[in-house]
């Protein structure tokens, strides 16, 4: 299997909490309470290590709160190249609905200064060669700018680095300036980042087009419960996932990028590449927490994902 580095320049404590429904000014009773060390990158490097990888995982980390970080990396095996900053890693309180719905409320994350940004960018220099792709993923935390991401992307492939990028807003418009090799953003951060709605298919065609262009190979849109798109030079395939009960959307989009990352890794038809994706992001949905835990549901699942090609209708449509 491949060597893979995830960098989680903005990892959190994600705080799960279930209940009913949500009531706006009453107080609301949970059914449930979970706790994860996360971050885009680490819900990645999870995934990719129950698929057979070996991990080396970076990024920051705030000095006060270390413990659930350091257990997880204990855990899973993982190389640690965090950089310690002064201060807690945010947590993200997660209130989870019944009906699947989730209402996110983030915190901001310590203040990374220029000793560690120059820590970090040292300690790549020393981590990253030797790996066979690099994910970067997630939001930025305070003190790290948008030039500075896009400098750090162009760095990377600088060291023969494949680099998939998955993150929104203005840190995704600097990624894409520096082309990266994949990048995944869902209807609504493709479409902030360019200007224009891309929920037809038609005009997420035109959009991944756009960036193929630019020297990105792989453009991976995701639809939430609608699917996915795969761009690539020549090539577009859709798949359709399994109907699920769902538990949390929270990592979904996360292990769909794990998914494609290991089948392209791995020279795999592009079909069972994106069918393998798309089951892995279904059980995301249908559990809390992150990873690949019940091999039997994921194979059933696969079995239930349907991959085709574009039909007339959608490649007409506007």
């Amino acid at each position: 299997m491949a060597k893979i580095l995830t960098l989680t320049l903005n990892p959190a404590l994600d705080v799960t909490v279930s209940l009913e429904a949500l009531r706006t000014g009453a107080v609301n009773r949970a059914s449930a309470q979970h706790s994860h060390a996360a971050g885009k990158g680490l819900n990645v490097a999870q995934v990719l290590a129950d698929l057979g990888h070996e991990l080396s995982v970076s990024g920051f980390l705030g000095l006060d709160n270390l413990a659930p970080f350091d257990a997880l990396m204990q855990r899973r095996g993982f190389v640690d190249g965090f950089i310690r900053v002064p201060g807690e890693t945010r947590s993200n309180i997660k209130l989870v609905e019944h009906g699947g719905q989730v209402t996110d409320i983030n915190g901001p994350g310590p203040e990374v200064d220029e000793a560690a940004r120059q820590a970090l960018l040292d300690r790549l220099d020393q981590l990253a060669p030797g790996h066979d792709v690099v994910v970067v993923a997630g939001s930025l935390p305070r003190g790290i700018s948008t030039q500075w991401l896009e400098a750090l992307l162009i760095r990377l492939k600088a060291m023969g680095l494949k680099v998939a990028f998955d993150s929104s807003g203005a840190a995704l418009e600097a990624g894409l300036r520096a082309v990266p090799w994949l990048v995944k953003p869902n209807t609504e951060e493709l479409g902030e980042v360019l200007g224009t709605p891309v929920h037809g298919f038609a005009e997420q065609r035109e959009a991944a087009q756009r960036l193929i262009g630019q020297g990105i190979e792989h453009v991976v849109v995701s639809q939430g419960e609608q699917g996915v798109n795969w761009f690539s030079r020549g090539a577009v395939l859709q798949g359709l996932p399994p109907q699920v009960t769902i538990a949390s959307t929270v990592g979904a989009g996360d292990s769909l990028l794990a998914g494609m990352v290991h089948g392209l890794l791995a020279g795999e038809a592009a079909e069972q590449t994106l069918r393998r994706a798309t089951a892995i992001a279904a059980q995301a949905v249908s559990q809390i927490g992150f990873g690949i835990n019940d091999r039997a549901q994921l194979a059933r699942f696969e079995t239930e994902v349907r991959i085709q090609t574009p039909s007339a209708e959608q490649e007409g449509e506007q």
